[in-house]
């Protein structure tokens, strides 16, 4: 019984569970969106989307786990501590792609399942690769991020041609960007020594700072047009919405001055991931009234 929960906190960690959570979170935003109900239907594609995440995150830490030796906020995941070899890394991420790809396909939408096998490339044979060649990585990579609502969105019954979908998935596309940027100002040295190029070498980190504040003011811009495209309706709600937007540039506008300071940086990263949380709670308590 031990050796089974011991390698299962081994595999959680080779999903990276706390973020393949949050992308089958956006993924349950875009059915209840799509459908305004939360169903039986709503179970394979969320279930089908975080296997599949879990796996590609895996893959990731196949694919890097050469880097992630060298930084000390990964130096203990399960390859590089030489908790798994690499051979048991691949296999898992083999298997649990495998089973959400098949979950996906297994809804009867094919869209679901394309989207998500899109996704896995996208993220493991395109972003990883180039995070090893350009510090702008992070802008095609962000699509990873705008697709799982995209896949909820059609798996409650939605047309991808609808505009709302693309609010939605635009919303979460620029999400990625000041997250993964708060990311590397807290961790630039361990970035550096991995060999990843970093904004940093090109621009300083006042004005790094000072453009992921932009990016955090475009994503609550973005919130906004959650509303215009008609996908809330409800005066509170959009209340909320704008109010919500206004105290997190109000929360993270000490990132301008106080740029040098990782425990500044670091509550701005936290604000920005319970600002989404918060919009994906409002959004779906409105259309499940």
């Amino acid at each position: 019984m031990q050796n089974i929960t011991y390698y299962l906190k081994i595999i959680l960690v080779l999903g990276k569970v706390r973020i393949t959570s949050f992308v089958a979170i956006s993924t349950a935003l875009g059915y209840v969106l799509a459908s305004g109900k939360i169903d039986e239907g709503i179970i394979l594609p969320i279930l089908g989307v975080f296997l599949l995440a879990c796996g590609s995150s895996a893959f990731n830490q196949f694919q890097e786990y050469m880097p992630d030796s060298l930084m000390k906020r990964t130096m203990n995941r399960p390859i590089p501590s030489a908790k798994l070899t690499p051979a048991q890394g691949f296999m898992i991420a083999s298997v649990l792609s495998m089973a959400g790809a098949g979950l996906l396909f297994a809804t009867g939408n094919i869209i679901l399942f394309l989207l998500g096998v899109f996704t896995l490339l996208w993220y493991n044979l395109v972003y990883t690769p180039l995070k090893m060649k350009t510090s702008l990585a992070v802008i095609p990579g962000a699509l990873i991020g705008a697709i799982p609502p995209l896949i909820g969105w059609a798996g409650g019954g939605g047309e991808l041609s609808n505009p709302q979908a693309w609010a939605l998935s635009l919303f979460f596309f620029i999400w990625q960007i000041p997250h993964f940027w708060l990311l590397l100002l807290i961790y630039e040295e361990d970035y550096r020594r991995a060999g990843f190029p970093t904004l940093t070498d090109i621009i300083s980190r006042q004005n790094l700072t000072g453009i992921t504040y932009v990016w955090i003011a475009s994503l609550a811009a973005s919130c906004m047009l959650i509303p215009l495209f008609g996908m809330s309706d409800n005066l509170l709600s959009n209340i909320i919405l704008f109010v919500a937007g206004c105290w997190l540039m109000w929360r993270t506008r000490t990132l301008l001055k106080q740029f040098e300071q990782k425990n500044i940086i670091r509550f701005a990263f936290m604000n920005v991931n319970l600002y989404v949380l918060a919009v994906a709670l409002v959004l779906s308590v409105e259309k499940l009234l």
